[in-house]
């Protein structure tokens, strides 16, 4: 046990080092992760032995679920609704045809079987959203024509396209007769099962976050957490699709106002990196290097085909009849990058037993890596030569995890007998500049101030104004005050405190004192002070 935590416990250390390395040199993190599980494999220098095809199907299929909900729930759909139909056809119509024609490629021109390059084709249909996702943020690629939520909302969405035809593919290899209305009716039942599903679960759920008082952020999380797998597998019991249904579950629980949401996003961005970091070193970890060169000229022909033909045919085909500029279907045919999804696909193949005639694994895995590699690296290259780089924009503000950079921050002002406000009118206050009274408290109501609200005794006045961002310069401590402390009874005033510290605030009991010089210290206070870095 205590092996396997430190080996567990390297590798995590050495992902991250690695992706700090890797996106030094301009190369796509996921990439070190894959190239590291392959270091550490048995084909690799540290030789741990590892092909347990099923086991890394459960581990990659609960992770995917996680990298698909938050998928949904980081995308901010207010930027994304403009060209949700583009998406959404990319990311249904666009797998097939891109499926198809990379499968008739693998027929014609590679020899293979019609169905086995179909099923080629059907894995490798779907784009990576933690690829996309990963490069969106880390490049800051500010894309024109809202390109950068159209992207993110079809390598969140088409998975589950993907995951059908393959689904299909392998049912007629298999020899299961199935009849055309047979095969309808199943992918109008996955569908359908899995966008109601979907819908149903990210309503309910954002419901009971609003209407019930967990009790801490932490429990909100692991709620959230539970509603991902949750919407997954009950689309799954019900015969619909479970990764679809967690996409939409994300998707309407991310754009509903629900209690401490930027902190949910947070808390799902740092699980799913997690996530996605073990994901891709497991998928490394399952290859076999050694394999690679006897499926590489095969997998250089498929990568080259999807990606300069099939890829670019889907994207014309239905974004020319939408006013796609040439540009923008250029960058967005380049990308399409292939990931996890397709090689969490491909040992789904794998374990279902089938006798292929290739190497499908490596196939795929071959094409996966040409795909971070040189779609990955070259897409901001892509983007600046397509003149798709938008310099007004922000990439950040299609998730929902986006805060402007100017923060503010809410200061409360209790309105007390005798306070000077009390009976005052708002446009009497004199406020210092650039700070603004946003929000007034009166018991159960909440009233957005004008300039003739009066202010009453009892009230809560809320105010806002630009934070302070430069920490440098400022050092918290506390000192608790006890019966024979020798400040106790004695007012702020007469205490000698070193040059360059201030009690900034007093924790007295539940309540909170902001101080003055008259302020009496009491035995039991915790006063909060701030000592000047810069004299350390």
């Amino acid at each position: 046990m205590t092996i396997t935590l430190l080996l567990g416990a390297c590798v995590i250390l050495a992902c991250i080092l690695s992706g700090k390395v890797s996106q030094r040199f301009g190369v796509p993190t996921l990439l070190a992760f894959i190239v590291l599980g392959m270091v550490f494999g048995s084909d690799g220098l540290f030789k741990i032995p590892f092909d347990n095809y099923a086991f890394a199907e459960n581990v990659s299929s609960a992770a995917l679920v996680l990298i698909m909900f938050y998928g949904g729930f980081g995308t901010n759909w207010r930027a994304a609704r403009p060209v949700a139909v583009k998406a959404l056809l990319l990311s249904s119509l666009g797998v097939v045809l891109t499926a198809g024609l990379t499968g008739l490629f693998c027929h014609v021109v590679l020899g293979l079987p019609l169905l086995e390059g179909l099923l080629i084709g059907s894995v490798l249909g779907s784009t990576d959203a933690a690829s996309v996702f990963s490069i969106l943020r880390s490049k800051q690629l500010n894309l024109k024509y809202g390109t950068a939520s159209l992207l993110e909302v079809e390598s969140g969405s088409n998975d589950p396209f993907a995951y059908m035809m393959t689904v299909v593919l392998l049912a007629a290899l298999r020899g299961e007769r199935a009849t055309p209305a047979g095969v309808a009716v199943m992918l109008v039942t996955q569908i359908t099962v899995g966008v109601l599903t979907g819908i149903v679960t990210g309503v309910l759920s954002g419901v009971i976050l609003r209407r019930s008082r967990l009790s801490s952020d932490s429990v909100g999380s692991i709620f959230v957490f539970a509603i991902a797998f949750l919407s997954y597998a009950a689309a799954g019991v019900l015969g619909g699709n479970g990764y679809l249904s967690a996409y939409l579950a994300g998707i309407l629980l991310g754009n509903t106002r629900i209690p401490h949401k930027n902190n949910l996003v947070h808390f799902f961005d740092g699980v799913t990196s997690l996530t996605q970091m073990l994901l891709f070193f497991l998928l490394g970890l399952l290859s076999l290097p050694s394999r690679l060169p006897a499926v590489l000229p095969m997998a250089c022909a498929v990568a080259l085909f999807l990606t300069l033909v099939a890829r670019p045919i889907a994207c014309a085909l239905l974004l020319t009849p939408l006013r796609c500029s040439l540009n923008q279907q250029l960058l967005i045919s380049w990308a399409g990058l292939r990931g996890a999804a397709s090689i969490v696909f491909a040992v789904t193949v794998t374990v279902s037993g089938l006798h292929l005639t290739g190497d499908l694994f490596h196939i795929v895995f071959a094409v996966v890596l040409l795909s971070i590699a040189l779609q990955g690296s070259l897409l901001p290259l892509a983007a600046r030569k397509t003149d798709m780089i938008d310099d007004s924009a922000n990439v950040m503000k299609t998730f929902n995890d986006y805060v402007e950079e100017t923060a503010v921050r809410f200061i409360q002002i209790r309105i007390q007998e005798g306070h000077p406000w009390a009976g005052q009118p708002v446009r009497a206050l004199s406020l210092p500049p650039r700070i603004l009274l946003v929000m007034v408290l009166r018991g159960a109501e909440t009233l957005t101030p004008g300039g003739d609200t009066v202010l009453c005794a009892g009230d809560v006045a809320v105010l806002c104004g630009q934070g302070f961002e430069d920490e440098r310069h400022i050092g918290l401590y506390e000192v608790s005050v006890s019966v024979d402390h020798p400040w106790a009874d004695h007012r702020l005033y007469d205490l000698s405190l070193p040059q360059g510290e201030l009690v900034v605030l007093i924790r007295r009991g539940e309540d909170t004192v902001i101080p003055s010089g008259q302020t009496h210290v009491r035995a039991g206070d915790v006063l909060v002070l701030n000592r000047d870095e810069s004299r350390a």
